[in-house]
């Protein structure tokens, strides 16, 4: 039985538990998916290594998975634009269902292998796109059929699975085991092995905009401000990062159609906002490389 799926020997009595004991159960259970993460690590960085290449070439983010797993893909995907400006279309989302099951489980989508391959080939996968595979169980037919076509394209694939030896992990270019072990509800993997999908994804996608100069210092330099709060936070980076005052700032967030990266350059520069944007169209965006120009 895989460990995913075996009940848990600590919580056999769960169903007689105190709110309390309830709450301290499944909060506590949640430290072993980060665990497991950080015993991943080095097959996390090598990952991030591999993809990093690719996504320079102009290759894409694309997700695979189904149920918990899939909507973590399409989670970290959309987020990725009004965060670090990312285009839409270089961060593609599959989930075993289509869109709909996003919303309303359709449990039986994620058996066809068939379907996995055909999602996939429907996106027309290049040798430069970086394909993400998650599967709890780490043999989810949709995601293996995903798989196999992504690396007959030549693509990148990197599988995450949350049990040893899984197919998932074993047949990608990249394999990320986290080993989170038995669900505090056996076979609910919603709980930490979730938990633990989703930190890998925050920090694979991250990373990669990290290397790909969408962040300066640790600060959010690329995001794309697409309501009230946002604009807001454009401008107290621009503070943050220059020095400048709040007027100066927003002046030149004007100048440059709210651009954080451009507006840091111009300040600390003291040049206009159109040469800021050549020192860094030349730095191949990268604030510290136009800075040092």
């Amino acid at each position: 039985m895989l460990k995913t799926e075996t009940p848990s020997s600590d919580h056999a009595q769960l169903d007689q538990y105190a709110v309390p004991e309830l709450v301290a159960a499944f909060v506590d259970d949640q430290f072993n998916a980060v665990h497991a993460v950080r015993a991943a690590a080095p097959s996390i960085a090598a990952a991030i290594e591999a993809a990093v290449p690719r996504v320079e070439a102009g290759g894409r983010l694309i997700y695979v998975g189904a149920g918990t797993s899939g909507r973590l893909g399409v989670l970290d995907s959309v987020e990725l634009y009004p965060t670090f400006s990312w285009p839409h279309e270089r961060a593609v989302a599959l989930l075993a269902g289509g869109e709909g099951a996003m919303f309303v489980a359709v449990e039986g989508a994620e058996d066809d292998r068939g379907q996995g391959a055909r999602d996939l080939l429907a996106v027309t996968p290049t040798p430069n796109d970086v394909v993400l595979l998650l599967a709890a169980s780490g043999g989810t037919p949709y995601v293996l059929g995903a798989l196999h076509a992504a690396r007959e394209a030549g693509a990148l694939t990197i599988g995450i699975a949350n049990n040893a030896d899984a197919p998932v992990a074993g047949e990608a270019h990249v394999g990320i085991t986290l080993d989170t072990g038995p669900e505090v509800i056996s076979g609910s993997t919603r709980l930490k092995a979730g938990t633990s999908q989703k930190i890998v994804l925050n920090t694979i996608s991250s990373a990669i905009m990290v290397r790909l100069h969408k962040v300066y210092r640790n600060l959010m330099v690329d995001l794309k401000p697409t309501n009230a709060k946002l604009y807001a936070r454009t401008v107290r980076l621009t503070v943050h990062a220059t020095g400048a005052d709040e007027a100066a700032a927003r002046a030149a967030l004007e100048r440059c159609g709210f651009h954080v990266k451009v507006a840091i350059v111009a300040l600390l520069k003291k040049v206009p906002v159109p040469q800021a944007e050549t020192l860094l169209a030349r730095a191949g965006g990268s604030v510290r490389g136009a800075l040092n120009a």
